[in-house]
């Protein structure tokens, strides 16, 4: 799964929501949480639910209350910090001071950039 925690995303699948002009609605966000075990993420200020919460304590309020949800990871699409525009994105082990580590790439045509590092090989 290449989105992480604090990427910022734009939801592919708006359910077909338009705005004021028609054209269709997309929805960008930074990612909240990264569920990799099920391919989700949570993406803030989209898929709002509401919630009902009992009071745990006393002196805490029960009542509706509106979270996020979590949404597949096919829906949503990295945003390159250089370029802006949505992109896919690729692995590439890069050598810095002697050590190899493991990046994820913009696959733009014209960007190229290193996103950010994922995690040292070994």
């Amino acid at each position: 799964m290449n989105i992480k925690k604090g990427d910022k995303v734009v939801v592919l699948n708006t359910r077909r929501q338009k705005d004021k002009n028609g054209k269709p609605k997309t929805v960008t966000g930074k990612v909240l949480v990264a569920i990799p075990e099920k391919e989700q993420v949570i993406v803030e200020g989209y898929n709002m639910v509401s919630k009902s919460q009992r009071a745990k304590s006393r002196n805490q309020q029960s009542g509706i209350i509106k979270k996020e949800a979590p949404i597949h990871v096919s829906n949503v699409m990295l945003v390159c910090p250089k370029c802006g525009q949505p992109t896919r994105t690729g692995n590439a082990v890069v050598e810095e001071n002697g050590k190899k580590i493991k990046v994820r790439v913009c696959k733009n045509k014209d960007c190229g950039a290193i996103i950010n590092t994922v995690d040292s090989t070994k």
